[in-house]
């Protein structure tokens, strides 16, 4: 069945998004807009509705909203440079919130949990193009192995709780997402938004946009709508534990420096770029097929990566007093 088609299936669904009002909860929201469903009831956390550390609060929270479905999207997060000084915190952190959700999950019979994973949890020394297989096939890159390792984990889980439960947990892998509602710090945002907040500053202060690194870094980057509609998706159709990765084609695979050039045009820039060398590239590129997805969804159109950018330049030159900076 393809995207957005009818499906005669009337049970009512109370579908928890944890970190809902994140870059890709924020993104459901609209995204479920689009294409609504009667029998769905959405509910977006977010952290000041409990503390997903604590046993506790997340057991409350599960018997508060009584979910059918959960989109499990909360975890801790930063950019290259905070993962490199806290690989331990994005261990444990990440390691106690997943826990949390999925055994309430299990203990309140939710019937279908959809996790985000990230292309980050595959091995650092792999093959090209990666896909869904490859998940545990060696060490994931030293610089953020705490948070990688940590999301690796619910891959393992999901199968431990189909195995010994029956229980339908599965996990989503996108590739590097952007769009409004972003984080967009400069120290550990990620590198889209990272970079569009720089460029802000740069117009503002008439000098050129710095961008840390060679410049060379290959990803591939997928709009927070594109993301959204596929998470949809996955929740109302997709029906294996195995994880599946979300992510555009392989043709679509950017470097930094590209994409840095695209931002300083949305921006009007007129003193360009400057690369500076002297800070660490991270992983050079991490290029995942989207067969899998493309074998369910071979019509699926992702929004071209210069109008994603100029949408969310757009969005934060209008939000800039409300956007996380």
């Amino acid at each position: 069945m393809g995207l957005g088609e009818c499906r005669f299936d009337f049970e009512k669904k109370i579908i928890l998004v944890t970190g809902g009002s994140g870059l890709v909860g924020q993104a459901i929201k609209q995204a479920k807009q689009q294409d609504p469903r009667e029998n769905e009831t959405f509910i977006f956390l977010s952290s000041k509705d409990g503390d997903l550390k604590d046993p506790a609060a997340t057991q409350r929270i599960f018997e508060r909203y009584k979910p059918t479905h959960v989109i499990h999207l909360a975890a801790m997060v930063g950019g290259l440079f905070n993962n490199m000084k806290h690989n331990l915190d994005f261990l444990r952190n990440n390691i106690l919130i997943n826990d949390n959700v999925l055994h309430n999950s299990y203990k309140l019979g939710v019937k279908k949990v959809v996790s985000c994973l990230s292309t980050c949890v595959f091995p650092d020394k792999t093959t090209y193009p990666i896909d869904e297989t490859m998940i545990h096939n060696g060490p994931p890159h030293p610089s953020n192995f705490g948070y990688s390792y940590a999301k690796r984990l619910i891959d393992v889980q999901n199968h431990a709780y189909h195995q010994q439960h029956g229980c339908h947990f599965t996990a989503v892998i996108p590739t590097n997402v952007f769009g409004a509602y972003d984080n967009f710090n400069l120290e550990d945002g990620h590198v889209i938004p990272g970079l569009i907040h720089k460029a802000y500053i740069a117009k503002k202060e008439g000098k050129p946009l710095v961008v840390y690194g060679s410049g060379k870094p290959l990803r591939q980057f997928i709009y927070s709508i594109d993301l959204a509609k596929l998470f949809l998706f996955v929740l109302r159709e997709y029906e294996e534990i195995d994880p599946i990765i979300l992510s555009v084609d392989e043709s679509s695979e950017v470097s930094i420096g590209e994409v840095a050039q695209i931002i300083a045009d949305a921006f009007q820039l007129e003193h360009g770029i400057v690369l500076d060398s002297t800070k660490a590239d991270g992983q050079f590129k991490k290029t995942a097929s989207n067969n899998k997805l493309r074998t369910y969804l071979p019509d699926f159109q992702f929004m071209p990566l210069k109008d994603a950018i100029e949408r969310t330049v757009q969005w934060f030159n209008l939000n800039y007093n409300i956007a996380r900076k």
